[in-house]
């Protein structure tokens, strides 16, 4: 073992020449959140595993940044501008103030309710109390779609019903239908996906409600693969709308940044303003709960207080005939 003295004089080395492992580590996270892209999906979708919760690479910064000042090392503390840079670069305008609302603004919440749900009158209520122009559900059990049918109509008169997906509005709908997102491997009857077309008074918008099929963490890492491919047959689906404008609400069982949803976030754009991270209800982590559009833009999206879910609602504004 060293001696005292010896001690005294490793703990005074100059500062720029302490902390070299915390200013490595600063390095790997900036590396992380700049180029998570080329961390390669083809180990147990490795990348995407990453992506779902790459905005809390953040908490990494803060740790290194405590370590960097115990240790006094001016190396460690410099280099953390590089995590610091692109955490900003990536999330730093979620956390800006939306825009006021604008004249011409739809409001639109999107909730999975769960299929356990015990009292889907009240969650009815409590989403028709933020007073959207729309509003998606998923996971609508037969047996509780007459709750909300009846729960919803007074201020909602038109609505479309899928499967286990559903929407209601203030504006007429028309030409809905099913939309296919069934993975190959699924033989059962299994309807998660719906088009309409919203007649508001600033113009046509096609809405799609979607379900995408969960995710599950093991020891194989990220199994995906079904989600992957139904967000493909999704993203075809909408490249092909003839509409202008459309709005997708969904539970798309994924973060925006994770590129499983490529097909989806290549051809719409995502919320400017906003984290709203809505999963599990209990303690959210990341929002999977979904708004996006095409030929407008979604300029803010937050979370509403919880309902008999274990999701947590989401509303977001958007902006008709931008973006």
């Amino acid at each position: 073992m060293p001696s005292r003295g010896e001690a005294v004089v490793q703990w005074d080395r100059p500062a720029w020449e302490r902390g070299r492992v915390l200013a490595g580590l600063a390095v790997v996270t900036a590396g992380l959140l700049a180029f998570h892209r080329a961390v390669p999906n083809s180990v147990g979708h490795l990348g995407s595993l990453l992506e779902q919760f790459l905005p809390w690479l953040g908490l990494m910064v803060v740790v290194l940044f405590v370590l960097a000042l115990l240790r006094r090392s001016a190396i460690a503390l410099v280099t953390l501008l590089l995590p610091v840079a692109a955490w900003t670069y990536l999330c730093g305008g979620l956390l800006l103030p939306g825009a006021a609302r604008g004249a011409h603004d739809l409001v639109v919440v999107q909730h999975n309710v769960s299929d356990e749900n015990a009292d889907p009158a009240g969650t009815a209520r409590s989403l028709a109390d933020a007073g959207p122009d729309l509003i998606a559900l998923e996971e609508v059990l037969p047996a509780a779609l007459p709750v909300y049918e009846k729960t919803l109509a007074p201020r909602y008169p038109h609505h479309a019903v899928r499967g286990t997906v559903g929407l209601w509005s203030k504006h007429p709908l028309t030409g809905s239908r099913t939309v296919d997102i069934k993975p190959r491997e699924i033989t059962d009857s299994w309807q998660r996906g719906l088009r309409a077309v919203a007649r508001t008074p600033h113009g046509d918008i096609a809405v799609y409600v979607a379900h995408l099929p969960s995710v599950r963490l093991g020891a194989s890492g990220l199994g995906s693969t079904w989600r992957d491919e139904s967000a493909g047959k999704l993203g075809r689906v909408i490249a092909a709308e003839s509409v202008k404008q459309v709005i997708l609400m969904g539970d798309l069982n994924s973060t925006v940044d994770d590129r499983g949803l490529a097909p989806l976030t290549s051809r719409l754009n995502t919320a400017q303003r906003g984290f709203a991270f809505s999963f599990p209800a209990s303690f959210p982590v990341a929002r999977i709960d979904q708004v996006m559009a095409r030929s407008a833009t979604v300029t803010h999206i937050r979370t509403l207080p919880g309902t008999g879910s274990d999701h947590l609602p989401v509303a977001a504004r958007i902006a008709p005939g931008q973006g």
